[in-house]
């Protein structure tokens, strides 16, 4: 039997990764943590710096920028729990990766397919799965092509992943709410707006 899925969202340091760290660690579970992140500069070093310095040492650790279906079939074999931080990076690895293809739609049925890809892997087996994602469409709208693109995928990639997950949070300002409590549902389908 499959576990849960769990989606934490919020704009930046609204404190959804605290949120779901703690979320992971409630329980007397095994947690394992996939990270996403790619390090290129001295302020992702920093934020990667402070991220491990919360997690517990006991968490194993797969490092997965690409591929992250692969990561995520050996993480739920492994533990009670897997966090995955995050969706966005990883989106953006995948937008930007050397053999993504050039056309703007295939990029983004690219992305979407891995996305699908990751989600199969995460309910292979009993363990919960936790994605943290951020909402990047909540800001002003960007003044480049490329940006405009990220803002749009990531969308598309939280609608996939919430409409995937047993329960999903948003986080404003350190505070949790659960959305699919209070969701108005209109039928299925995606929303592609």
């Amino acid at each position: 039997m499959a576990g849960k899925i769990v989606l934490v969202t919020g704009g930046a340091r609204s404190g959804k990764s605290t949120f779901a760290e703690r979320y992971a660690a409630k329980g007397s579970r095994k947690v394992a943590y996939i990270a996403t992140a790619q390090i290129y500069d001295d302020e992702m070093k920093e934020r990667v710096t402070i991220h491990q310095s919360r997690r517990p040492a006991s968490w194993p650790t797969f490092e997965a920028p690409y591929k992250a279906e692969l990561a995520m079939a050996q993480a739920v074999q492994s533990a009670d729990v897997v966090l995955f931080d995050c969706l966005t990076l990883y989106t953006t690895n995948l937008l930007l990766a050397p053999d993504a293809p050039t056309n703007r739609e295939e990029r983004c049925q690219a992305v979407l397919d891995d996305i699908d890809k990751l989600l199969a892997s995460a309910k292979q087996e009993h363990a919960d799965v936790i994605f943290v994602s951020n909402e990047v469409g909540f800001g002003i709208v960007p003044d480049n092509a490329l940006a405009r693109e990220y803002r749009d995928v990531a969308g598309f990639v939280n609608q996939k992943v919430a409409r995937n997950a047993d329960e999903v949070y948003l986080v404003v300002s350190g505070l949790a709410v659960e959305l699919k409590k209070i969701a108005v549902s209109l039928g299925e389908g995606e929303l592609n707006g």
